[in-house]
């Protein structure tokens, strides 16, 4: 299942690089060579963050949908965790990851990466051992995304002037994901 994904994703980059990022490379032969156990298989989103869901509007700690499920595939239940703490950025993350956040997770009170995955643990029951992994991956992934996006905006197939900036989010999850496993 995880091997489906490392290799899927790292086949995605290569057929749509633009620049020279160095970390790519190491990143890709690191999730490779640290590919854990999985558990079951489970239904996963594989996309799951702020703009994808809806929450209530009278409790805003409840999630009443979510969205945006065509990314969604059987898999290692982890990778959706890992993908989730991606796009969470903290207040204390590099700019480069402050610029790229997707909803009010750098504000005060707000829970850090590490206490997410603690909860995940408790409320599922599945042990987060190789959590830097499966965050090291949903960095890298979130990066290849990125780079389609821009790869499509450098060869002309969208005018979107958003897109000329995506090369610096994929610079950015990928310094990440290296200072990730570096510190793991």
């Amino acid at each position: 299942m995880i091997e489906r994904q490392v290799s899927g994703w790292t086949k995605r980059y290569g057929d749509s690089q633009t620049d020279e990022i160095p970390e790519i490379g190491s990143i890709a032969a690191w999730l490779a060579a640290h590919i854990p156990a999985s558990p079951p298989p489970a239904l996963i989103h594989n996309d799951f963050k702020y703009d994808n869901i809806v929450l209530d509007s009278v409790d805003l700690t409840r999630i009443v949908g979510v969205l945006d499920w065509e990314m969604a595939t059987i898999g290692d239940p982890l990778m959706d965790l890992g993908t989730s703490l991606a796009y969470w950025v903290e207040a204390g993350d590099p700019p480069g990851m402050i610029a790229m956040r997707f909803g009010p997770t750098t504000l005060p009170g707000m829970m850090t990466r590490g206490e997410i995955a603690a909860r995940y643990a408790e409320r599922t029951g599945r042990p987060v051992d190789h959590i830097v992994f499966y965050y090291a991956f949903g960095l890298f992934k979130t990066a290849v995304v990125a780079q389609q996006i821009y790869y499509r905006f450098r060869q002309g197939l969208t005018s979107d002037a958003r897109f000329a900036g995506m090369i610096h989010g994929v610079r950015a999850l990928s310094a990440q994901a290296a200072r990730v496993m570096l510190e793991g």
